[in-house]
């Protein structure tokens, strides 16, 4: 091994260490150690068996049990250990400038079966369509270079959250209960700003920023936001300082912009062209049933591309009303940055993979999952970009001779299934009845180009 690939198992080993002291007794020490390897070095599928089998192929039988409790059944403190990632991340991410955005999102994890803490038929953004999923609220800090999750929690739908037997079953604390995915990201908003991360603009897309109450709470914590809107919330228009009294929709009123209103503006490069459309932004006042009175004026921001009939999004702004346009545009497109956190996350960390079903080893995994990758936002800051991902340099052991996880299909198959002598094994342990399908982790579309469900 080069010294390069040495250098780089030393900081992985001291990072790690780091987070030990986060997690209690120090026999949780060596698990969160090969747990977190195992995200790094395993190919393929990240559940545990698979993080045992590359961590501990000599007694993978032992290794499985060892991290399958420390996942599933100690009680560590996911915030606690969150809390120590963002202390070591945060430096790194600020050496190329400071935190420019707080991003409230969620995704979602497709699943088999009715069992899994908070599954239900939903909106899954990465099938894009009603499915059986879990789906996940979290906050994000970033800026132009880097980005981070810093709060990661399940949404236990209401079936879910008021019936005491699945709860049971799946262990959910008695602390838990419903709330709606807006009063979850007000809550990590909330969190944040107590625990004096730096200060952000906040972004969200328009399943979040069309929720008034969300809005109210963000300027509530004396922070900005650019949220998106749907196109029929009801607006005040304001022109030289007077509030009009007629209450009209966003697209109303983006369609009644006279021609010279609308500029093209590019705000970033993309990975064949620059990316730009027009865009519009008028001073606002929004226009409930109820307090419209009280409201603030806001920056209303329209995006309108030349090949569309009409306009394709609409965001509100607590920005300071001379903010430059690009710069105004820049941040209403930033939100989209955290789509590769969630494919690096999911592709090749394994967020998605986690096959037990209860509260507390579904939030570890996910939290052991964002420490890792933690770690290659902090060391990115250290690699030129033609250098090599720091990943590529965490040992690999091999695997036991003729392993093959559970559910995997025997290998050389024959071209005709029915005349294959072996088929995939079935488990009888009482875990998990049948081996859990594979999550469908195809990339998500780009986002300028995906067209996104709101639901409320």
């Amino acid at each position: 091994m080069d010294h390069q690939a040495c250098d780089d198992e030393s900081r992985f080993a001291n990072y790690v260490e780091s987070l030990a002291g986060e997690i209690g007794h120090a026999d949780r020490v060596v698990p969160l150690r090969h747990y977190c390897v195992g995200l790094l070095a395993a190919e393929g599928r990240k559940s545990v068996e698979p993080l045992a089998a590359v961590t501990a192929p000599a007694g993978l039988a032992a290794q499985h049990q060892k991290l399958l409790h420390f996942v599933a059944n100690s009680a560590w403190s996911d915030e606690r250990v969150l809390a120590k990632v963002r202390e070591i991340a945060v430096p790194a991410i600020e050496r190329e400038g400071p935190i420019e955005a707080w991003i409230i999102d969620d995704t979602a994890f497709p699943k088999q079966g009715s069992h899994s803490v908070g599954v239900q038929h939903q909106y899954c953004g990465q099938l894009g369509k009603q499915a059986n999923c879990q789906v996940v609220v979290t906050l994000s800090i970033a800026n132009h270079y880097a980005s981070l999750p810093i709060a990661y929690r399940l949404y236990l739908p209401e079936e879910w959250a008021n019936d005491p037997a699945r709860r049971k079953k799946a262990h959910v604390p008695k602390e838990i209960s419903f709330k709606t995915k807006p009063q979850m990201a007000l809550d990590q908003l909330r969190a944040a700003h107590a625990a004096g991360v730096p200060f952000g603009v906040v972004l969200m897309d328009a399943s979040y920023g069309s929720n008034a109450q969300l809005r109210n709470g963000v300027s509530a914590l004396a922070l900005s936001y650019v949220a998106g809107i749907i196109d029929w919330i009801k607006v005040h228009p304001v022109r030289d300082g007077m509030t009009s009294k007629r209450r009209v929709s966003v697209k109303e009123l983006a369609l009644s912009l006279p021609k010279h209103a609308w500029r093209t503006i590019t705000w970033r490069e993309g990975s064949a062209t620059k990316l730009s459309s027009r865009f519009a932004r008028v001073r606002v006042r929004t226009a409930p049933i109820r307090g419209a009175s009280r409201r603030g004026e806001e920056t209303l921001l329209i995006e309108w591309p030349k090949d569309k009939p009409e306009p394709t999004k609409y965001w509100l702004s607590t920005l300071d009303p001379e903010v430059p346009f690009r710069r105004l545009v820049d941040l209403a497109k930033m939100r989209w940055c955290i789509e590769r956190d969630y494919q690096e996350l999911k592709q090749e960390i394994g967020l998605g993979h986690y096959e037990g079903r209860g509260w507390r080893g579904f939030h570890h995994h996910g939290t052991l999952c964002i420490a890792a990758y933690g770690f290659l936002i902090a060391e990115r800051a250290t690699i030129p970009p033609s250098g090599p991902s720091p990943s590529r340099n965490v040992k690999k052991l091999a695997l036991p001779e003729g392993y093959r996880p559970r559910g995997a299909p025997d290998p050389a198959a024959t071209s005709r299934s029915q005349l294959n002598r072996d088929h995939a094994p079935q488990t009888t342990r009482r875990a998990r009845a049948k081996p859990a399908a594979l999550s469908n982790l195809r990339t998500r579309l780009h986002a300028e180009d995906a067209k996104w469900l709101v639901t409320q």
